[in-house]
């Protein structure tokens, strides 16, 4: 008998393209937003390397945004209670540039 593939009601069908299931590294993310959306986009930027691209933009209503928040703290509460404190080390700002810029 063949097994119903189906997803059960309430249930959630989601594909992982294999290209997207490879990720992509990010160690700076940079929050907006207006009244309607949070706009993050996440940049990988390495040392000695003075231009760096954001590699993912993703745009989150603001419900969508609260959760978001939720369960990722609830996921790094996990993380460290099964690994310990995450540490977090002071970091120099970085300064941004979104564009050309003047000289004076």
């Amino acid at each position: 008998m063949a097994e119903d593939k189906k997803p059960k009601q309430g249930q959630i069908n989601i594909e992982l393209d294999e290209t997207v299931a490879q990720g992509t590294y990010s160690n700076l993310a940079i929050i907006n937003h207006s009244v309607s959306e949070f706009v993050v986009d996440f940049i990988n930027i390495m040392p000695g390397i003075p231009k760096s691209k954001v590699k993912a933009r993703i745009i989150l209503t603001p419900q969508h945004a609260k959760r978001f928040l939720k369960a990722l703290a609830e996921n790094v509460q996990r993380f460290e209670n099964a690994n310990g404190e995450i540490k977090d080390y002071e970091q120099p700002p970085i300064p941004l540039n979104f564009g050309p810029a003047g000289e004076a």
